[in-house]
């Protein structure tokens, strides 16, 4: 199975280095595609270095300026969903989503659409040194946004995921214009609309080891009142659904 790991970054020099090395270091057939927003710590000249040090199994996109995450990713699903790659991952670059999970996501992947690295099923966790006020908003955010939803998943907003690359093909990618984390939850509830079969696996969501964490209370109370827009954009979809015996 051949994969491609999307890995956006912005002020992510300490961590590039160790990423890529973790990434290659898996017993997995994958490609890297770093998608870097002009990192002014000069993260994207070290990810054009590390690209040459290993000709044919990694990429480097190079934007302007600092355009986003789910910008990112939906530049990544669109320029991937037409190539060869079996599944497609995203994931953050600064190991709070740890790269050796990837491995039983591939098997997973193998018997569904979506594979989410969930941090609220048994099994999964949130950094032990986080304080109760933080894990308490986490926790909060997956709940609203599956509740408003009406989904069963338990992680919501989290992104750490591997798609199959049939499933990103077969969805409407362009309706899909949510920044911020918002947007994770716009994907998982359109692959919940389009019937896809999503599953999800434990992991321990640590804090990031070096560099800054880029979260704020004010980007997740966003990210809530857009749930109701989600909700509202693809009434279509879910009707669709319903019609046709489903939930």
């Amino acid at each position: 199975m051949q994969i491609v790991v999307v890995v956006p970054t912005y002020d992510e020099a300490e961590n590039l280095p160790k990423m890529v090395s973790a990434l290659f270091a898996l017993p997995l057939d994958l490609n890297v595609l770093i998608i870097d927003d002009n990192s002014p710590d000069g993260t994207g000249r070290i990810a054009d270095d590390l690209s040459a040090a290993h000709p044919g199994r990694m990429n480097v996109i190079h934007r302007a300026g600092k355009e986003g995450l789910a910008s990112a990713y939906r530049q990544a699903f669109s320029l991937l969903v037409s190539g060869n790659a079996d599944a497609i991952a995203q994931m953050d670059c600064d190991f709070s989503h740890d790269p050796t999970v990837l491995v039983e996501m591939a098997k997973r992947i193998e018997s569904c659409d979506l594979v989410i690295g969930s941090r609220y099923i048994p099994g999964g966790s949130t950094d032990v040194r986080w304080p109760f006020w933080r894990k308490a908003l986490s926790a909060w955010g997956s709940f609203y946004s599956r509740a408003i939803l009406g989904m069963s998943i338990r992680d919501m907003t989290g992104g750490f995921r591997m798609w199959r690359r049939g499933t990103l093909q077969s969805m409407p990618l362009e309706r899909v214009k949510s920044n911020g984390y918002v947007f994770q939850v716009e994907m998982a509830y359109l692959a919940d609309c389009m019937r896809s079969r999503i599953c999800e696996i434990p992991i321990y969501f640590a804090d990031r080891r070096w560099g800054k964490s880029k979260m704020s209370f004010k980007i997740q109370i966003e990210a809530a009142a857009r749930v109701w827009y989600v909700l509202w954009k693809y009434r279509d979809l879910r009707s669709r659904r319903r019609a046709t015996g489903g939930n």
